[in-house]
């Protein structure tokens, strides 16, 4: 196991002090690590240090990253701005996100709780709406999944 997973292994088991001095070894030695910096983030961020996070993001998302990093990246930054009070930046990143990953849907989600913050309610309301309907396991809900959807952008909108 190198370092870097071993860092990863002891973030995931609550060892997120010693994973903190590991990776800032890592990045020390290796400052073009991109993966590096963003394990350092995500582990400032697991210990509620979003400020000291951000820059390390920040540094990452510079980087080369797996597109699986880079997606991480950019949701815990667009997440930490977000919880920071930071709403035009934490958009910024999310469409950005939303952009280049398409396909993870956990972008969507954040991106309505910013709009949430940025008081854009039905926007909101209409995205988690849809990927409710999209992605939901329970059967209630798929069975009036069509429905969840055609209202998801009409929640002001009043039949006569």
């Amino acid at each position: 196991m190198n370092d870097l997973q071993q860092a990863i292994r002891w973030r995931q088991e609550g060892k997120v002090q010693e994973a903190i001095e590991l990776l800032h070894r890592i990045t020390n030695l290796e400052p073009q690590h991109g993966g590096g910096w963003y394990q350092l983030a995500w582990a400032h961020d697991s210990l509620g240090l979003e400020r000291e996070a951000v820059p390390y993001y920040e540094k990452a998302l510079q980087l080369e990253l797996s597109a699986e990093d880079r997606a991480g990246a950019i949701l815990g930054l667009g997440s930490t701005c977000r919880t920071l009070g930071q709403y035009e930046q934490a958009r910024t990143w999310l469409l950005t996100g939303m952009s280049e990953f398409p396909q993870h849907r956990e972008f969507e989600v954040f991106y309505a709780m910013v709009l949430y913050n940025l008081g854009e309610h039905a926007e909101a309301m209409g995205r988690l709406l849809v990927q409710l309907a999209d992605t939901s396991g329970d059967q209630r809900i798929t069975d009036y999944s069509r429905a969840i959807r055609y209202y998801a952008n009409q929640l002001d909108r009043v039949w006569k």
